[in-house]
């Protein structure tokens, strides 16, 4: 554990990312005299930014776009990396790559720090990658019935899957999202009275002012955004009260499980949910 290594966040775009934060402060923590930097890698050109890795690379967090991409491109993949289909976390040892998926077990951890309610139904905002991590979490905290909101359907077919796979069975259905509005939006039920959870994973642009009114009575909002922060969904829901698991907590939660992943050593996540709150403070204009 004494020798340098180099660990890195790899996406397209990536400049925004709070993960070199994040790491290297518990790497300072932990006495690790490791690195840490953002890469921009666009979609397609995973395969070939890791042929020209050497030895001294430990471990690499991928964001969209290539959780998915990954998958093909590990020696081994985790069961729960399988599972969603999306891989975003790589650990490198003699040559070898391992494909895990931190997502999901972190998105369980982060909504079980803010509540201990038992969810039964959710809603989806959103096809992607992320959607799929969380809304697998959910359903290993007993959610059973999963509606997922996209505007091409077609384009969530991914995520549609793996939810549908899930041992547990759970039942999921998809609904257009048109202009981010619901498709029939007058005949549907309250959401309140029918769904106890929402999750957010589509752009704080695409949250309209009737998304958030639509919305406004689901009694847990969890946004997968952090920056910018917050957004109209997490706005409402913190305004009101209402339980709100927040995208820097998922964050936090999975980069500890990458951390750990590359180090072998415990994270320091208070050190890192600090850091990742200092830092969105400091992009927030005065």
């Amino acid at each position: 554990m004494d020798r340098a290594r180099r660990c890195g966040v790899l996406g397209d775009p990536v400049a925004h990312s709070l993960s070199p934060a994040l790491h290297r402060a518990a790497y300072a923590e932990l006495g690790l005299d490791w690195s840490y930097d953002a890469h921009r890698v666009q979609a397609g050109g995973l395969a070939f930014f890791l042929a020209g890795l050497g030895p001294e690379w430990r471990g690499l967090s991928l964001t969209m776009p290539l959780k998915r991409e990954a998958v093909a491109l590990a020696d081994e993949v985790s069961d729960r990396a399988r599972l969603a289909g999306a891989v975003n976390t790589l650990v490198l040892t003699d040559g070898v790559r391992v494909g895990d998926n931190t997502d999901l077990p972190g998105a369980v951890a982060a909504l079980r720090e803010r509540t201990t309610t038992p969810l039964a139904s959710a809603v989806v905002l959103g096809g992607g990658a992320t959607a799929t991590s969380v809304g697998l979490a959910l359903v290993e905290l007993g959610v059973t019935s999963i509606r997922v909101a996209v505007r091409d359907e077609g384009r969530a077919a991914e995520t549609l899957t793996a939810l549908r796979a899930h041992p547990a069975g759970p039942e999921v259905t998809a609904e257009p999202l048109v202009g981010g509005r619901w498709s029939g939006e007058p005949d549907l039920p309250a959401a309140g009275s029918t769904v106890d959870v929402l999750v957010s994973t589509i752009p704080a642009s695409a949250q309209t002012t009737a998304l958030v009114e639509r919305w406004r009575d689901v009694p847990v909002v969890f946004e997968a955004l952090y920056d910018p922060w917050p957004t109209p969904l997490a706005a409402s829901a913190r305004s009101s009260g209402r339980v709100l698991v927040g995208g820097l907590d998922l964050l936090v939660h999975q980069a500890a499980l990458q951390l750990e992943l590359f180090t072998g050593l415990t994270a320091p996540l208070d050190t890192m949910r600090e850091t990742g709150e200092r830092a969105l403070a400091a992009r927030r204009p005065a």
